[in-house]
């Protein structure tokens, strides 16, 4: 096999990959990713339309800087795509008053100043009235979320970095990886090998193969989505109602205004994930979960309870403590990756994409990556 060359492979080219293609494409560097499936394929984390962007941050105050940093490329790299990725409609966040959720989603507002209201369960009601919450419940709202097209933004990334010289090679995974004694690296796929001065590794559940520090430290589950009939569609069109994550006796959910599907968006519960192993070529979720959803929609959703149009499985991996890793990989500072993004992560690929192109560029990145360092996690 013939060998080439290039300054940054990157492995896999779903959400985060495609955009570190994009930063380091048009930072002047010969760039090449790397697909196991189709470009825009269902089998990993990036698939189904739609992912909620939330500034509004519960799970923790340090996800800001980055998510508002990627808040402003998905506006902007729609703009140079010609595509409208970013779509703004508002998040809430709905929780039992006191249970958590909603008040660390408000200290992340406080500590950046981020516009919000909180709202008592019959003001939420008011305004859309196609929830019906229970007793006690409160909201935070955020106007500034949204969702971003998930599948139109690897594509958009894609193209972009094609534009500027990007070689995307699909249907081909990497086998393996080596590093160099020069500070590089060789990496081998059925169809050849290439080697570069960097590498960046974004290929989710299959993320331990190549990152073996992260098998004891990741797990691979399935989550269920799924778009059912509506009775009265005019609720739930954007515009008139918003992104939100819901959090109810049932488990924790979070769902769509309608977006290109004539079905109404709803996943979750999203402690009620399945074990799975990528490799498993089956995405179907199970009957369980979707049980769950319906069950949701029901009580609390009642005008979007209607059959399912279309049900998909969704593969997350999860760290321990759900928080993202992003680092070099131990003893190899050529390598980098970022993955366990437990669920939450599409939202900050456009950034993330920039952070990896910075480690591997310059070495460091303007955000604090301390949070999401492997070290924080027990060997």
């Amino acid at each position: 096999m013939s060998q080439h060359s290039y300054d940054v492979i990157v492995a896999g080219v779903g959400a985060m990959g495609s955009a570190a293609c994009w930063h380091l494409a048009q930072r002047g560097l010969r760039v090449l990713g790397l697909e196991r499936f189709d470009l825009g394929h269902a089998m990993g984390s990036s698939h189904g339309l739609t992912r909620i962007i939330r500034l509004a941050y519960f799970e923790g105050s340090h996800y800001v800087p980055i998510v508002k940093r990627a808040h402003e490329l998905w506006a902007q790299t729609g703009e140079q795509a010609g595509m409208k990725l970013l779509h703004v409609t508002g998040s809430l966040d709905l929780a039992p008053k006191g249970s958590g959720p909603v008040e660390s989603s408000l200290q992340s507002c406080l500590d950046h100043g981020l516009t919000h209201e909180v709202l008592e369960g019959a003001e939420v009601t008011r305004r859309f009235p196609a929830f019906q919450l229970p007793e006690g419940h409160i909201g935070l709202w955020q106007p500034d979320g949204g969702f971003v097209a998930s599948e139109k933004a690897i594509y958009a990334h894609v193209g972009l970095a094609q534009s500027r010289g990007a070689e995307i090679r699909t249907n081909e995974p990497m086998l393996d990886w080596t590093p160099t004694a020069q500070g590089g690296v060789i990496v081998r796929t059925e169809r050849g090998t290439y080697s570069a001065g960097r590498l960046v590794i974004t290929s989710g559940g299959w993320i331990a193969d190549a990152v073996p520090a992260l098998a004891q430290q990741v797990n691979t589950v399935k989550q269920a989505i799924g778009w059912f009939t509506t009775r009265r569609p005019e609720l739930f069109r954007e515009g008139a109602f918003p992104v939100f994550i819901l959090s109810v006796e049932e488990g924790n959910f979070y769902g769509f205004p309608l977006y290109e599907h004539p079905g109404f968006k709803l996943g979750g519960p999203h402690f009620g994930r399945e074990p799975m192993d990528p490799r498993e070529p089956d995405r179907t979720p199970s009957a369980t979960q979707v049980a769950r959803i319906r069950e949701c929609l029901a009580r609390y959703i009642p005008d979007a309870a209607g059959e399912p149009l279309t049900v998909k499985g969704c593969v997350y991996t999860v760290s321990p403590d759900e928080g993202f890793i992003i680092d070099t990989v131990p003893g190899v500072p050529q390598a980098v990756f970022a993955s366990a993004c437990s669920g939450h992560g599409f939202k900050f690929a456009s950034a993330i994409g920039e952070v990896l192109a910075d480690l591997s560029t310059v070495g460091q990145s303007p955000f604090d990556l301390k949070p999401f360092s492997l070290s924080r996690l027990p060997a």
